[in-house]
């Protein structure tokens, strides 16, 4: 086994998107959103590949939590391979969500969303996932902080993998806990 092949299986890949709203979820022309958020998340924690998500502490979604402002919610999550982040996001339902997102939410003019790679069983911090957003908006992609369109490998971020010190990482409720790297979900 080589070192890279050996990093690609040490490492997760996270995500982070941002999305301005266009009216407070409690406004009527948010429920078909609202009502669509359960569902999602259930897809996401049931698709192969799938590791954690960011959900509010007694909640099942994220979307009270505001850190990048009151009008814009974020979702957060973490996937084996780049591969399961892109079937999920791209050959599941939730592509019929995206495609109503105008419905919802504002167009961005910066980048609003943002991949890197993780130690395998490291859970980002929001901070750490704006701190990488906003390194992709200010400096472009890299394999620090990169999009599906501008991707990198775990082996090429490797320099980039550590994790934060142990007091910096969150307890944020997960629909599912970590699973072990050791059988890669199938």
């Amino acid at each position: 086994m080589t070192a890279s092949q050996h990093d690609a299986r040490a490492a997760h890949l996270a995500q982070i998107n941002v999305a301005t709203l266009r009216y407070p979820l409690d406004d009527p022309r948010m429920a078909p959103f609202v009502e669509l958020l359960d569902p999602v998340n259930a897809a996401a924690d049931g698709t192969p590949g799938f590791v954690w998500r960011l959900a509010e502490e007694g909640a099942a979604d994220a979307t009270a939590l505001r850190p990048a402002g009151e009008d814009v919610i974020v979702n957060m999550s973490v996937w084996e391979t780049q591969e399961a982040l892109w079937d999920f996001t791209y050959r599941s339902g939730h592509l019929d969500v995206m495609r109503r997102r105008r419905e919802w939410f504002e167009r961005h003019v910066d980048a609003h969303l943002v991949l890197w790679w993780v130690p395998a069983g490291h859970l980002p911090t929001v901070g750490e996932a704006l701190e990488r957003l906003a390194d992709l908006q200010a400096h472009g992609p890299s394999p620090r902080a990169f999009t599906f369109a501008s991707s990198h490998t775990a082996a090429e971020a490797a320099q980039h993998l550590q994790a934060p010190s142990p007091q910096s990482v969150p307890a944020p409720r997960s629909a599912r806990p970590p699973q072990s790297t050791a059988s890669p979900a199938v």
